[in-house]
């Protein structure tokens, strides 16, 4: 089983992304969180089941998707690591950590 950790900029993203959607409604802001920590936390039974980023074609980086957001992760050895959360609809810039 892998051991599954959150970057500081996950974090920050996943947390304004939250802020937003709170300003509609409360209650979808908090199935969203536990949406996307259930989504990762089974990750560290499958680290591998996402799919390799297409636009950085790196192996060990991988992404899922809920609802409408990509989160981007590193799978090292036994650790999965989420580096990043967007809109699935933005252009992809830089994965903070890589």
């Amino acid at each position: 089983m892998a051991t599954v950790t959150w970057t500081d900029p996950a974090i920050d993203q996943l947390d304004e992304i939250c802020r937003y959607v709170a300003r509609r409604s409360r209650g979808q802001a908090i199935r969203l969180a536990e949406q996307m920590f259930e989504a990762t936390n089974r990750l560290a039974l499958f680290p591998r089941s996402g799919r390799v980023v297409p636009e950085h074609k790196l192996d060990d980086v991988r992404e899922i998707f809920v609802q409408v957001y990509r989160v981007f992760y590193r799978v090292t050895g036994d650790e999965v690591e989420v580096l990043s959360v967007q809109h699935g609809a933005r252009r992809l810039g830089d994965i903070p950590g890589l």
